[in-house]
């Protein structure tokens, strides 16, 4: 009997939705002019991406002037970590403090700060994946420039609280950014009542292309751009801006802040019936994080007697798509940073798989995927005499 593929790794990127290419199918074509141009092509192109940074902010709870364009995520938080390091470093604040949980675009980014004579702090995480309050409290001091905790984590789903560390931060007089790739459209984002100064999204993640993300600075918050030539977007990112794909990202925010409510009580409902029958089928089976505050998007559940490597070739097998964390590790396939920092044994961690739901996702593509898993999990632990923890091909 053949099944159809089952997509469960949303939190890597999402298909561009059917919206999003007709609203951009015009700038790829008739009205292809270059906004910085004064003629009718250029003036065109203008309006177009004026309206489309002024529908991103409404979006956010910001001003137009508080948004600008990046090529995704990457850019937006090396661009918050370091152009806000290298603008106060001068003023006594050398130093950077985030998670041993971040995105590797901004576990790298505060290295490089290091690497440039500053000073990189890492904060505590609990064994659920939250930041240690009282560690982090303890890392402020009058010379940290800025704090950068990711909202929602993208392994395991630990929704951190943004507002209360970004009151902490701001109170030492600090710079507070926020990677929020994972959180648009999954949790609420407003930054009117919410106290960060920075705040990252990425296009590919809400069905806009890869390519296209945003920055939200806050207006008066010290900021060096990281790239030098124009004066576009302000003068804060030099270059001929991507208008279609910045037309792509407003529209796809749009539809995913109207959709926001009904899509995560129908990818709540859906990852609990994911977890209860992985842990009625497959006795051991851990879901990390699942004491904290999480996003419905995201599983990670590690099923011990298996390794990541061979469940992630067994399922591609049989067309479900997962994967074992990040996708920014080139394809690779290794023990997560993520896990690690929050104590899991390296046994567990390497027989760990993330699951993630999105607008693919469905009661069949869950049940089906209950189903194989618990098969694989049987097979690996009926292996004569494997290990617990031996890796098992298929």
């Amino acid at each position: 009997m053949s099944h159809s593929p089952v997509y469960l790794d949303h939190a890597a990127t999402t298909p561009v939705r059917d919206e999003v290419v007709a609203a951009m199918a015009p700038y790829f074509g008739p009205r292809f002019g270059n906004p910085s141009s004064v003629h009718r092509w250029g003036r065109e192109a203008r309006v177009a991406l004026d309206e489309a940074r002024e529908r991103l902010a409404a979006c956010l709870g910001a001003h137009a002037d508080e948004v600008c364009f990046t090529s995704g995520g990457t850019e937006g938080d090396n661009f918050a970590v370091l152009g806000v390091y290298r603008t106060l470093k001068a003023q006594g604040r050398p130093a950077a403090i985030t998670t041993p949980i971040e995105h590797k675009a901004v576990l790298a980014a505060v290295h490089q700060v290091a690497h440039e004579g500053g000073e990189e702090r890492l904060v505590r995480i609990t064994g659920d994946g939250l930041v240690d309050a009282t560690h982090f409290a303890a890392l402020l001091d009058d010379r940290v420039a800025v704090a950068s905790v990711m909202w929602v984590n993208n392994e395991v789903g630990v929704i951190q609280d943004v507002a209360a560390l970004a009151a902490a931060t701001k109170a030492a007089g600090a710079v507070f950014h926020t990677d929020g790739v994972q959180a648009f459209g999954k949790v609420h984002i407003d930054a009117r009542t919410q106290p960060f100064d920075l705040l990252t999204i990425s296009g590919h993640k809400i069905g806009a292309p890869k390519g296209i993300g945003a920055l939200y600075i806050r207006r008066d918050t010290p900021l060096e751009p990281l790239a030098h030539g124009g004066s576009q977007e302000r003068g804060r990112r030099p270059g001929t801006e991507n208008v279609a794909f910045a037309i792509g990202l407003a529209t796809a925010a749009e539809l995913t802040l109207a959709e926001h409510e009904a899509e995560q009580a129908r990818l709540l409902t859906l990852r609990t019936a994911l977890e209860n029958g992985v842990r009625e089928r497959i006795p051991g089976a851990v879901i990390h994080g699942a004491n904290a505050p999480r996003a419905a998007h995201v599983v990670n559940v590690s099923i011990p007697g298996t390794s990541s490597e061979s469940l992630l070739m067994a399922l591609d097998l049989r067309g479900i798509a997962c994967s074992a964390g990040s996708a920014c590790q080139s394809g690779s396939v290794s023990a997560s940073h993520v896990l690690s920092a929050m104590g899991v044994a390296p046994e567990l961690a390497n027989a760990a798989l993330r699951l993630s739901l999105g607008c693919l996702s469905t009661p069949e593509c869950v049940t089906r995927t209950v189903d194989v898993l618990a098969s694989l999990a049987e097979k690996a632990r009926g292996v004569k005499n494997a290990p617990v923890f031996e890796t098992v091909e298929f």
